[in-house]
């Protein structure tokens, strides 16, 4: 499968297309009620900045569903509305926009409920999977998903989870993301393990007892044998290598 750009790439690139929509503003009529109008805006607001993600290089196919405000609420007639993400806010998932009024008698601002789904391809769980258990090609097959249903990222690519251990229960239909998986243990707390000190032009190479279980590219602590702890980190061999 061709690599796929991560759920946090495409977040940035839709608020950056925000930011640029955001410089214009949408305009409208003045209406008796703009909050009948609200939803249409949204929509078109949206449209326009995920069309743009799209262009700087996603491949996932976007889809966007506006929720609607309380019937009861009343608004003023206004003739420019401006959309914005509130803080702390992306498109992605289940999210809000929001809608204020910058030229009208009275001002105001709302928020709409936005759904966001992002499609596309990912390894769906064929059968459940033990916590702990080494995740072989036969626990998952190609599906489209929708990315944006967790905030967690998909794993895209089969290399980057085949070999990996499951970090809890996995059910059969998950899609496989990537706090669902950790790289397999390489040894226990209370092991004997190697130690290797580098350094400009030199390495030094010792024993020491780990203090816990460790996985390559995991930062752990090693009691040495003069009894001080020192902190590397694991190597691929299972090797905990300082960099001094």
């Amino acid at each position: 499968m061709p690599s796929l750009p991560t759920l946090s790439s495409l977040a940035r690139s839709a608020c950056v297309a925000v930011a640029v929509l955001l410089s214009t503003g949408v305009h409208a009529q003045a209406v008796a009620d703009p909050a009948a109008e609200l939803g249409h805006l949204t929509q078109q607001f949206l449209n326009e900045a995920l069309a743009r993600n799209q262009a700087s290089g996603a491949s996932l196919r976007m889809e966007v569903s506006v929720g609607a405000l309380d019937s009861r609420l009343k608004l003023a007639p206004c003739a420019r509305v401006e959309p914005y993400l509130p803080a702390g806010s992306r498109l992605w998932g289940r999210t809000r926009l929001g809608l204020r009024c910058v030229e009208g008698p009275s001002p105001w601002n709302v928020f709409l409920p936005v759904t966001i789904k992002a499609w596309g391809p990912a390894w769906v769980l064929t059968a459940n999977v033990a916590p702990g258990a080494v995740l072989t090609a036969n626990d998952a097959t190609q599906a489209e998903v929708d990315w944006a249903a967790d905030t967690a990222a998909v794993v895209a690519n089969a290399d980057a989870w085949v070999g990996q251990t499951a970090s809890r229960q996995l059910m059969a239909g998950q899609a496989l993301r990537q706090t669902m998986i950790k790289a397999p243990s390489l040894f226990k707390a209370g092991a004997q393990v190697r130690v290797m000190a580098q350094g400009p032009g030199y390495a030094v190479t010792s024993a020491g007892e780990a203090l816990t279980a460790g996985s390559a590219g995991q930062t752990v602590r090693v009691r040495m044998d003069n009894g001080r702890v020192i902190t590397g980190i694991v190597e691929e061999d299972g090797t905990v290598a300082i960099r001094l």
